[in-house]
């Protein structure tokens, strides 16, 4: 089959080299033709550009106008994605983007507006979806065999240095909008749509920096309650990432989230709870190493091609985004 021409908008995102790389890891799926520097990432272009192989240089027109071009992966800084995400469907391409999106809801409600009309394809780069004991744990929620979910716990931390931290400045609620998006697709992927959220985000003004560098939410159900952590200043915060789903039947702990065997290649540690004895200790068991892009872009291109639909529908997104600005105490 006739693989996927897809150029690259954008090298400034956090995960811009990584999508890359994943790019390069498939080339039965995928041809890199090009990309689309923007001229605020220039200098991030200089640092990065050997991640771009023989791909050649397209200015935004001419990348939009080939019609031999059938996708783009938009990894601009945060507050473009939209944007360019934009541009791309408009011109009738398939989209796979950072998440979680930019930072005007307006904006936002756009783009997935176009997309509908569009029938494009819209992707996002969650790729908690994509880890494979993420997708087994909430499987078996759907299929009830932990029982009625009463509580989600979710956590997600790291520590940057002062300089990174800024860059929070600009993000509508900080942390909670930078990772704390990631929690909250956890959360509505498990629990649904909350009846309230409380908004706890903070700075912390460690080294003087004063940015939301601390997210806190809670996510009110009529049976039960849902939390989100995350914080830009914790030393061993990657270590400890984790996804708590408490059922009436069962407990899963998935802590660590991921950690490195090596580089680049992941594990996740299950830890199960079945018994009302306080002594359980559970039972823990180690995955299997995975790249965290490569299911994220083989799902991709298997929807471009028609092969697959979309588990997460545009309106499954519109309502994230929602919810993410809710949680960042910013509608």
């Amino acid at each position: 089959m006739k693989r996927i021409r897809i150029i690259q908008i954008g090298i400034a995102h956090a995960h811009a080299t990584a999508v890359l790389r994943g790019l390069g890891r498939l080339p039965d799926l995928y041809e890199l033709v090009g990309y689309v520097i923007p001229e605020s990432e220039r200098a991030e272009y200089e640092e990065r550009k050997s991640y771009l192989g023989n791909a050649r240089e397209y200015t935004l027109e001419e990348a939009l106008a080939d019609p031999t071009v059938d996708a783009f992966t938009i990894e601009t800084a945060e507050r473009d994605l939209s944007k360019y995400a934009l541009a791309a469907v408009r011109a009738g391409k398939h989209v796979h983007m950072d998440k979680p999106g930019g930072f005007s809801l307006t904006e936002f409600e756009e783009l997935i507006r176009t997309a509908k009309e569009k029938r494009s394809v819209l992707h996002f780069g969650y790729m908690y979806r994509y880890n494979p004991e993420i997708k087994k744990l909430i499987a078996r929620v759907k299929s009830g065999e932990l029982g009625e979910i009463f509580s989600v716990d979710a956590e997600m931390s790291c520590a940057h240095k002062e300089r990174d931290r800024l860059a929070l400045r600009e993000m509508p609620g900080g942390m909670m909008f930078f990772l704390g998006c990631h929690l909250i697709d956890l959360i509505l992927s498990i629990m649904g749509s909350p009846e309230q959220i409380i908004p706890c985000n903070t700075s912390t003004k460690i080294g003087g920096v004063d940015v939301t560098d601390y997210g806190f939410a809670v996510f009110k159900y009529p049976r039960g309650l849902a939390t989100a952590r995350t914080a830009d200043v914790e030393l061993g915060g990657f270590a400890r990432r984790r996804l708590v789903v408490s059922g009436r039947l069962g407990t899963v702990e998935l802590r660590p989230l991921e950690f490195y065997e090596e580089r680049n290649m992941l594990y996740t540690v299950r830890t199960e709870y079945s018994s009302p004895d306080w002594g359980d200790t559970g039972m823990s068991e180690r995955s299997e190493v995975y790249d965290r892009y490569d299911g994220m872009l083989t799902a991709f291109a298997k929807m471009v091609r028609g092969e697959m639909e979309n588990p997460y529908t545009y309106d499954y997104e519109l309502e994230l985004y929602r919810t993410v600005l809710r949680a960042a105490g910013s509608i």
